[in-house]
């Protein structure tokens, strides 16, 4: 069974048709690139799955079971989360303080009670073990390198036994170094049984960790293909257009 599964999404802006008879299905444990131009959808089909915004037709099923989502906390509850592009976290703040930010575990009795920074810090350190990064619970944000930063955004969503991770340009504007440790942790997480839906612009990582990519344009699937059984440049004449499908 399908861990999520669009049915002929739409999502209609007035006169403007941003996503229109959009289908695919993703399963426990698979890594999918999104590619698009911009303005090809991808943000918008996005943000659908993440419940920003309720589709204009069309629906979603999770694990077999049609799924409404009114607003972000909906589909964070059902088990979607979403790392975006500027990772969303407090640089004056340790690891672990991010990784609970919103979510602080506290010990003690009202009205005395307290922040519970302990547990939080083992329990941070515990997820980034499983993932097997080197981030450690007591640093601070601002002094960590990009790689660093997307394990703090990725064990906030460990934290919520996400079944499925949206990731939004994970790997753009950071070292080379940096982007293998970030395609590394999207392994970890495969391997954990955990989806993940990769939006990105750079084709070496899609094809490096993907299992299947799927291509948008004008806000129509174009593409949905396993990494084996395409290209680069196939992929790339579908991004452009120089191909119409495939």
């Amino acid at each position: 069974m399908a861990l999520l599964e669009l049915r002929d999404i739409a999502k209609h802006f007035g006169a403007i048709h941003a996503l229109t008879g959009v289908s695919w299905s993703i399963e426990p444990g698979e890594v999918v690139g999104l590619m698009g131009d911009n303005g090809a959808g991808k943000s918008t089909l996005v943000k659908v799955m993440a419940g920003n915004f309720p589709p204009t037709g069309g629906e979603m099923l999770l694990e077999g079971k049609p799924v409404h989502f009114h607003k972000p906390v909906d589909a964070r509850e059902a088990g979607i989360e979403v790392v975006y592009q500027d990772l969303a976290l407090a640089d004056n703040l340790t690891a672990a303080a991010n990784v609970f930010l919103g979510r602080e575990l506290k010990t003690g009795v009202w009205p005395l009670r307290r922040l519970d920074h302990g547990t939080m810090n083992r329990k941070a350190q515990a997820l980034f073990a499983e993932l097997k990064s080197e981030t450690r619970a007591g640093d601070l944000v601002r002094l960590m390198s990009g790689g660093q930063r997307q394990a703090v955004a990725i064990a906030r969503t460990r934290l919520a036994n996400a079944k499925l991770i949206l990731m939004d340009e994970p790997t753009a504007a950071i070292s080379v170094r940096q982007v293998h440790e970030v395609l590394e942790l999207i392994r970890r997480l495969r391997d954990s049984g955990i989806a993940v839906i990769l939006i990105s612009h750079r084709m070496p990582d899609v094809f490096e960790v993907c299992d299947r990519v799927i291509v948008m344009r004008r806000g129509r699937k174009v593409a949905d293909k396993r990494i084996a059984q395409s290209s680069p440049e196939e992929v790339t004449g579908l991004i452009t257009g120089a191909l119409e499908a495939a």
